[in-house]
Order: structure tokens, then C-alpha cells, then sequence
């Protein structure tokens, strides 16, 4: 009888993480760029109780495996990498990216990677250059900040689809800056892992960046100024799936207190 109250606990354990994978989904809905989790779950031990066993000369024996199992355990969280929606927004420092490329961002002297297109312009003692929202420079082709000439109006700045930068001239005319932000992508993206302010880092899973530039990918990725992706959370998707997280921990939990009540009816055989 033990049994079942440790089985059901781990099913409501395994429940309560993936009520909090769905709920952080939901919470980055309107997160540039986010890309949603799904909890995966494994089986635990089986004990065996009886073994398959039959005899081929007089077809005697049990054809069929005599297994309980222990419980569920979270197992991992999937990060899904579909296309968001891109929605315009006409400011020529976002940029949505289509396609499976990421832009490189140095944080504190080590390289991170994010979906997230929504670029400033922050203005240093070396010049104005592109940066996260929080000020971390993006990087270009050579591994070093994007700066952009004083005489340059941000309003003018333009962004190819390649994402090589120019600038409109005062003859209306564009002018290259030879500058190319840096795209990279993952023979495993599903490796990284996330550090938060929608920044990922490289792990011996995803394996080293691959720079789509140097020709190092099957697919390269087109940017698209003015425009931003958005998240790829689908809410009412989310919400069916916090539906079926809650009955299964209701269920769990129905099937602890089932297992305590046959316990008590046990203990009261005596009586």
C-alpha cells in the first residue's frame, strides 16, 4: 500500500514543475523573441514481480511480464524553436530574425546568443553602437561591438536582409559603413541553456556556434527591420495544458488519499 502514496507523490511532484514550466510560458507571452518550454517526464524503476516465462514444447507458462511501477520524474525541459509572429513596429532598430540564426551578445567578456531583435543605440566615450536592452553590445562579423559614425542619424541607419548596415546620405543616397551584424546558429539548439534576459549560452549539448557568414550552415537566416518576433507561446494552447496539469495533480492527489483511506480500513480490521 506504501507503494502507491510514493507513486502518486511523485506524479503530483512531477505535476507541480510542469504547472511551473506552463505558467513561465505564459508570463513571457509578450516576451521578444521567447521561445516556450515543454516538461518532459520518464517512468521510474519497475519492480518485477513475475518475469515472462514460456515453455515452447508444451506451451506452458506466463506470456506476459507481472511489473508495478514507481512513479514518474521530470525528465527535462524541451525549448520549442518555431518561428513566433513578427509584428511591424517601424523603428529602425528592431530587427526580427527569420530563420534559425542568433545574434551573438558580449556579456561581461563572454559571448551569449538571443532571438531577441530589439536593439538600441547606446552612446560611449568610443561612440554610439547597437546593444541589447540592457546595454550589452551586439556583436558584428570580427567579434567586436557594432559603432556607428557620429555624422550617422540612427532614424537613417539600415539594416539588409544579410544584415550589413548603411546609412542614407544627405542626397538621399545609401552609403555602406562596412559593418555586418553576426549571425550564428546550433547543430543542437535544444542544448543551450538560458541564463535569463533572454540570453543563451553555448554547452558541450548544443555544441560550438556556427557562423552562417562563413558559410558554415545548410540555411542561412534573412533579417527584416522595422519588424520584431514576437514569442511563439500559443496562450490558448497553454491554458489546455494547465487544465491537464491540474487534473493530473487532482488525480495524484485523489489516489493518495484513496490509498490512505484503504490503510485505515486495514487498520480498523482489529478493532
Amino acid at each position: 500500500m506504501m507503494r502507491s502514496l510514493w507513486t502518486a507523490a511523485s506524479g503530483m511532484i512531477g505535476q507541480q514543475q510542469n504547472v511551473d514550466t506552463i505558467s513561465n510560458n505564459l508570463a513571457n507571452v509578450n516576451t521578444f523573441g521567447y521561445k516556450k518550454e515543454r516538461m518532459e517526464f520518464k517512468t521510474l524503476l519497475y519492480e518485477t514481480i513475475a518475469r515472462a516465462d514460456l515453455d515452447p514444447s508444451n506451451r506452458t507458462g506466463r506470456p506476459v511480464n507481472l511489473q508495478i511501477g514507481h512513479g514518474v520524474r521530470p525528465m527535462s525541459t524541451a525549448r520549442i524553436f518555431s518561428q513566433g509572429n513578427l509584428e511591424r513596429t517601424d523603428n529602425s532598430n528592431d530587427v526580427a530574425i527569420e530563420g534559425d540564426g542568433f545574434l551573438v551578445v558580449d556579456r561581461g567578456g563572454e559571448f551569449y546568443y538571443t532571438k531577441d531583435g530589439a536593439m538600441k543605440v547606446s552612446v560611449t566615450d568610443a561612440g554610439a553602437m547597437l546593444v541589447t536592452s540592457e546595454g550589452y553590445p551586439i556583436m558584428g562579423l570580427d567579434d567586436t561591438p557594432l559603432y556607428i559614425p557620429a555624422d550617422v542619424a540612427v532614424k537613417d541607419l539600415s539594416i539588409s536582409e544579410e544584415g550589413e548596415l548603411s546609412y542614407i546620405n544627405g542626397q538621399g543616397q545609401y552609403e555602406d559603413l562596412g559593418l555586418r551584424i553576426k549571425l550564428t546558429q546550433f547543430s543542437n539548439p535544444q542544448g543551450l541553456e538560458a541564463v535569463g534576459s533572454n540570453l543563451l549560452r553555448v554547452t558541450s549539448a548544443s555544441g560550438p556556434a556556427l557562423v552562417e557568414a562563413d558559410g558554415e550552415t545548410n540555411r542561412v537566416s534573412r533579417f527584416r527591420q522595422g519588424v520584431l518576433e514576437m514569442s511563439n507561446v500559443q496562450v490558448a494552447e497553454e491554458m489546455v495544458n494547465l487544465i491537464v496539469a491540474q487534473r493530473a495533480y487532482d488525480i495524484n492527489s485523489k489516489a493518495i488519499t484513496t490509498s490512505d483511506e484503504m490503510l485505515q480500513t486495514v487498520n480498523n480490521l482489529k478493532r
